[in-house]
């Protein structure tokens, strides 16, 4: 199982960074693996994921967001059904200070044995890396918008 967590203040309300991230569907923007993250469910609470892998394979996964609390956090978590042969979840936390959120990403990710065992763990090599880079691409996206 891989892990990674990484925490980042920005200077953006709590509210603008939350509904950035909500729908799920905005990752592809800030994670180089993740090729789209599309709603499948009215209310975007289920997402289908597709990531490029090593080698030119992708590996696909649907995922239900679990835990919600408007401007503060959300979680999501793969779905079995979706025989991914991947379990994946993530979760983000909103500190509001005002004028910045402190932003904190978790990420786990375990990948069964075999084949595609070994493909999964190419894929989610070094998660602390992509999590601290895609943070710090969230940041500069949200701080380069306009204040409204």
């Amino acid at each position: 199982m891989a892990t990674a967590t990484h925490y980042l203040e920005i200077n953006a309300p709590a509210a603008e960074c939350f509904q950035w991230w909500r729908p799920l569907t905005n990752l592809p923007q800030i994670m180089d693996d993740v090729e789209s993250v599309e709603a499948k469910s009215e209310g975007a609470d289920v997402t289908h994921w597709v990531v490029d892998g090593p080698l030119g394979k992708k590996i696909e996964w649907d995922a239900k967001i679990i835990d919600e609390e408007t401007n503060r956090k959300i979680a999501w978590k793969s779905l079995e059904e979706s025989n991914n042969h991947v379990e994946t979840g993530g979760a983000v936390r909103f500190d509001d200070h005002g004028t910045s959120t402190g932003v904190e990403v978790s990420l786990h990710v375990t990948t069964p044995a075999g084949a595609l065992g070994d493909l999964g763990a190419k894929l989610f090599a070094d998660p602390q890396k992509k999590i601290e880079k895609a943070l710090e691409e969230f940041k500069r996206l949200m701080e380069a918008t306009p204040a409204r």
